[in-house]
């Protein structure tokens, strides 16, 4: 049976409870999307909490990286799930995602203006480079200490920057573990698995079947030009299991599916991704905007509820099956050279994702790029928490817009 990180005095079993309020401080100031979310969660569950270390961090998410869904909630998911089981898994998904979709629900309620708040948007993506900016570093450091982890964690950003291909993070990842196996041959043997996995590979094969079930029935609905709570389900059902590459590559399955049969105006979807730029959390949540908005029989909560279970379940799905796999995985002689590989091609994807959309898309000017580093050095020079670098970079950014 898998075996997950042995508990300490400083890392003993954990409980729903503290899974669930961990995770509702997230869900309440993790801004700057996806990749952002990532270092949120390295410095709230690697640095701070000692929950896990920085090898079985990146373990985990490799494995995410490979498999499509919402990757850092796939990551909270599988952190709760480390923590406290099944019950910690959902009680990480419930407190990540409760401020944002209850957020996003009111947005469809009162279909506010966004524009007055576009300075304060702008610091957000700001706080986004200084946050991953801190994670890569830290990250860097730990997975990726030697030159052939350069040399790998490099090729693996260049490929992604060159082909802008979200498909080409499984390659990356991949070769990663092929070069690993030539060039890491010193590293150390990984842990014998990751997580603790109530039911083992029986449990596993029942979410993977599940899995394939429900994007099959989703696949096989017929279009309709009227919305019902099951053509609702299926369509964000399909986007959740087939999104690779992060938040943004989601909204053309989604446009396709809402949009395209007259579910939805273009404006309104265009609306809700635009407010889902704003909130704390994943932003899947979205889905709680889309849904409450399709013209269904149902209070526009349900449809919210429905398209949001959907949208997030297939992604868990696939990941509770391929844990006890990867554990699997780990133990083969050369698993320690090839997950060294893996994890510096990790390193290499964080990077890309810095360069392009965090710095590219947050850092308009000289100025900007200032912000950033004091929002930076608050984390890695003063070691403050990350809500101060989020109060400095929308404050910085709403007082030079005022001046502007």
């Amino acid at each position: 049976m898998p075996t997950a990180v042995p508990p300490t005095r400083s890392n003993p079993p954990g409980n729903t409870g503290e899974v669930f309020v961990a995770f509702l401080r997230l869900g309440l100031t993790a801004f700057g999307g996806p990749i952002a979310h990532i270092g949120y969660m390295r410095e709230a569950f690697v640095r701070r909490r000692g929950w896990l270390d920085d090898a079985h961090f990146a373990q985990l998410l490799a494995v995410c990286q490979f498999l499509p869904g919402p990757a850092s909630s796939q990551m909270g998911f599988g952190i709760g799930l480390a923590r406290a089981g099944w019950r910690g898994a959902l009680a990480a998904f419930a407190g990540f995602t409760l401020p944002s979709a209850l957020l996003m629900l009111g947005f469809a309620a009162l279909a506010p203006r966004l524009g007055a708040g576009a300075a304060a948007l702008h610091g957000l993506k700001l706080v986004a480079v200084s946050v991953v900016a801190h994670g890569l570093l830290g990250m860097a450091r730990q997975l990726a200490p030697d030159l052939p982890r350069l040399l790998v964690a490099a090729g693996a950003a260049a490929l992604v920057l060159a082909t802008g291909n979200a498909w080409l993070q499984l390659a990356a990842i991949a070769l990663g573990a092929v070069l690993g196996t030539w060039w890491c041959r010193q590293a150390a043997a990984p842990a014998a698995a990751l997580f603790p996995f109530g039911g083992g590979r029986r449990i596993a094969a029942v979410c993977l079947a599940l899995f394939l079930l429900g994007l099959l029935a989703a696949l096989l609905l017929p279009a309709s030009a009227t919305p019902s709570l099951a053509g609702v389900a299926a369509a964000f059902y399909r986007a959740g299991a087939l999104v690779f590459g992060g938040g943004h590559v989601v909204l053309p399955l989604l446009q396709q599916s809402l949009v395209a049969p007259g579910w939805l105006p273009a404006d309104s979807f265009l609306a809700g991704y635009g407010a889902a730029q704003a909130v704390p959390g994943p932003m899947f949540s979205l889905a709680a905007f889309l849904g409450a908005e399709i013209p269904l029989g149902p209070p526009p909560a349900v449809g919210a509820l429905v398209a949001l279970l959907a949208m997030f379940l297939p992604g868990f799905l696939l990941l509770a099956g391929m844990l006890p796999l990867w554990a699997g995985l780990v133990r083969h002689r050369r698993a320690a050279s090839a997950m060294a590989g893996i994890n510096a091609a990790v390193v290499g994807l964080l990077a890309a994702a810095f360069i392009d959309p965090v710095w590219s898309g947050g850092v308009r000017a000289p100025v900007d790029a200032a912000i950033a580093v004091v929002g930076f050095a608050l984390l890695a020079g003063l070691r403050w928490p990350a809500w101060t670098a989020v109060l400095w970079c929308v404050a910085a950014a709403v007082g030079i817009g005022a001046l502007a």
